[in-house]
């Protein structure tokens, strides 16, 4: 995804690598299950979307420091903390295109991993010296826990409106988003416009990243995903495109995905994405999904203009293209 950015090309291997010393170095633990499930979950993948954030918002304002990577890896850790638990919760089998921690290693091993990860997480912070950063994590992976409560209590819900909707993705993704950015901003002593600027920037790429998600749970594939598509449904979920059809769609439509969501039930997965490719929704999420990255990329008009936040605007507007 990030490949054909000149920056990245140049850049991204080596800021990464700094970043997984870190990771390698604090997943380690005496206990050797936390160990193993530890490096196996943070080993197998991802974009690493949230520490690349934090590094370029501070290498944008000239900040390079061993603290930003440790930073870094700090956003990683509570980012896949979190996946560990919400794995449990959805009884996910897929993460990643590989099995997940808590199929492989059973539930209770996986949630234990997830806490000692979070908890490493906040050494991480500690090590940076700053009561602001510890501030704005605290406050942010609170706002996240209530995002994830917001979202069980959404299952099933369809009545729920888009607003609802968007406040539980800027709750429970976004957020962590916004306070990675915010996290270098900070680290390299941002001003006060500059800071909220990079948070903002966080918040709309975030926002964007979640909706084209759930947009690929109808449109994309197993490899794309790295989970079975058709998953959001059969968890009872009630995602952007399901609400748009729930509003928009046809009587018929509006019932069976009605009928689905109650049900929480895969087998109504081919009749729902067929409504889904025969209306405008995917277009239409898309058209929320682009929005939040012209906002994205209309932050970066109030940060210095350099080879990094060019690449921040590119990185917004490839966030879209997995969905095209």
């Amino acid at each position: 995804m990030l490949t054909a950015i000149p920056y990245f090309q140049q850049n991204l291997e080596a800021d990464l690598s700094r970043v997984n010393v870190v990771i390698n170095r604090a997943v380690q633990s005496d206990v050797a299950l936390i160990s193993q499930i530890g490096t196996y979950i943070i080993g197998s993948g991802g974009k690493r979307l949230r520490p690349i954030l934090t590094i370029l918002s501070g290498k944008c304002l000239g900040y390079d420091d061993d603290k930003l990577y440790s930073l870094a890896a700090m956003v990683e850790f509570i980012h896949t903390s979190t996946l560990l638990h919400d794995d449990v919760v959805d009884e996910s089998e897929l993460r990643r295109g590989r099995k997940t921690a808590n199929n492989l290693f059973g539930n209770a091993a996986a949630v234990l991993v997830g806490d000692f990860l979070y908890t490493r997480a906040f050494q991480l912070m500690v090590g940076s010296g700053s009561l602001k950063i510890l501030e704005v994590m605290a406050d942010a992976t609170n706002i996240i826990a209530e995002g994830e409560v917001m979202q069980l209590m959404n299952i099933g819900n369809v009545d729920i409106t888009e607003q609802q909707y968007l406040q539980v993705i800027q709750y429970k993704t976004a957020k962590l988003f916004e306070a990675a950015a915010q996290v270098g901003a900070i680290l390299a002593g941002a001003d006060d416009e500059q800071e909220r600027a990079l948070k903002e920037f966080g918040m709309y790429m975030g926002t964007a990243f979640q909706i084209v998600d759930d947009v690929l749970d109808y449109s994309g594939s197993v490899e794309q995903i790295g989970k079975n598509v058709g998953d959001d449904l059969a968890e009872g979920k009630p995602t952007l495109p399901l609400i748009y059809l729930m509003q928009q769609g046809s009587q018929a439509a509006r019932q069976d995905v009605r009928t689905a969501l109650q049900n929480a039930d895969r087998a109504y997965f081919d009749k729902i994405h067929q409504y889904v490719t025969e209306s405008d929704v995917l277009e239409y999420c898309m058209t929320q999904a682009k929005e939040a990255v012209n906002q994205a990329i209309h932050c970066l008009k109030r940060l210095p203009d350099n080879e990094v936040t060019q690449a921040m605007r590119q990185m917004a507007e490839l966030s879209v293209v997995r969905a095209a």
